[in-house]
C-alpha cells in the first residue's frame, strides 16, 4: 500500500513538472521554468523516498533526499526572487 502511495507521487510530480516546463516552452515565462525545475527536483526527491523506504531500507538516502528537497525549494525561492526584480 505505501509502494502505491509513493509511485502516486512520482507520477503527480512528474505530470506537474512535465506541464510546467512544456508551457514554459510556449510562453518563455521565467517563473514557469523555475515552478517546472522545482517539480522535477521533488520528482526525483519522490523517486528517492521510494527507494529509500521500499526499494532499499538497509540504504540510508535521507541525507540524498533532504538535499534534493533543498535544492528543488531553493530552485522555485530563486526564481521566484529573480522574477520580484
Amino acid at each position: 500500500m505505501a509502494a502505491t502511495l509513493y509511485i502516486l507521487t512520482i507520477l503527480t510530480t512528474l505530470v506537474c513538472s512535465v506541464l510546467l516546463l512544456r508551457s514554459w516552452l510556449r510562453v518563455r515565462n521565467g517563473l514557469l521554468l523555475w515552478s517546472g525545475l522545482c517539480f522535477a527536483g521533488l520528482t526525483i526527491d519522490n523517486i528517492l523516498v521510494l527507494g529509500d523506504m521500499v526499494l532499499f531500507p538497509s540504504i540510508d538516502l535521507y541525507t540524498y533526499r533532504l538535499a534534493s528537497a533543498a535544492i528543488s525549494i531553493s530552485l522555485l525561492l530563486f526564481g521566484l526572487i529573480w522574477e520580484r526584480q
